[in-house]
């Protein structure tokens, strides 16, 4: 049985007074800076995740698209294939889906969604005036200005840009990309190159001679058969279009759920946040 303590000489016999539960905050110490919030962004400190299925996709995508427009420029003059807003955003694609690629792969940052989300909507577009204007054209439609002359190869190569790849850059964006990331503020951008490729081609037309063969390359931007004001026209309601599915695009990244898969175990590194 323990001894019971004896009392302090001197000391009061009151009992201990109770501790607060609400300790108030010391005064700051002068001399001593507080300390300030972290620069590292929080996606530096991230779990590292390859994903090679998704980098493999996106070289099988871009190697179809890159032979489709190797095709049509062997076919037909470079110059004139290239000069198609079809080529021109199919090119796009294949740079920004190497870029994915290659990040997918070694486990970075995605690229910017500014430009994947222009490279998906300028195929879309592209592929969308080609199957609701230039399909039922006449005479018909053809990139390469000769058609007939490989009929197989011209074949496959436009159903690969306006239908294949289109379809295929979208179902990357939607199944392989993580959302949230366009916002409202990109797609007034995004029409700059629609506007700037309505100047060249309206340049390129007046630059060549009258009796040149495919002065404009579309039909419904022929100053020739239309006039100024209905080709004016066209492109107003092109543009238009071009803004509502941007916009349709933004909604669309905000409203879907999120595809990309996430390691959920312990244990990070950090590692400096990439562009």
């Amino acid at each position: 049985m323990t001894a019971p303590i004896p009392p302090v000489p001197g000391a009061s016999a009151s009992p201990t007074p109770p501790i607060p539960r609400d300790i108030p905050d010391l005064p700051a110490i002068p001399g001593i800076t507080a300390l300030m919030p972290s620069a590292v962004p929080a996606t530096a400190v991230v779990t590292p995740v390859r994903r090679p299925w998704t980098a493999a996709y996106r070289l099988l995508v871009a190697a179809a698209a890159a032979a489709a427009v190797t095709a049509e420029t062997i076919i037909g003059p470079p110059l004139h294939v290239l000069s198609h807003f079809a080529i021109q955003s199919t090119i796009l694609l294949i740079l920004a889906l190497a870029v994915s690629a290659r990040r997918a792969w070694t486990a970075r940052r995605p690229a910017p969604a500014a430009l994947t989300g222009a490279a998906v909507l300028y195929v879309t577009l592209s592929a969308l005036v080609y199957h609701l204007l230039l399909t039922e054209a006449s005479p018909p439609f053809s990139i390469t200005d000769a058609p007939g002359i490989h009929p197989l190869w011209q074949s496959v190569a436009a159903r690969l840009l306006h239908t294949v790849i289109p379809i295929a850059a979208l179902l990357d964006w939607l199944l392989l990309t993580a959302p949230n990331r366009l916002h409202l503020r990109q797609a007034a951008p995004w029409l700059l190159y629609p506007l700037a490729y309505l100047a060249f081609s309206l340049t390129r037309g007046e630059l060549l001679p009258p009796d040149a063969a495919h002065r404009y390359l579309y039909a419904f931007l022929d100053v020739d058969q239309h006039g100024y004001r209905h080709v004016l026209a066209n492109a107003l309601l092109l543009g238009l279009a071009c803004y509502a599915l941007a916009l349709l695009l933004v909604a669309l990244d905000h409203a879907r759920p999120n595809p990309v898969p996430r390691r959920t175990r312990t244990g990070f590194r950090l590692r400096p946040p990439v562009g």
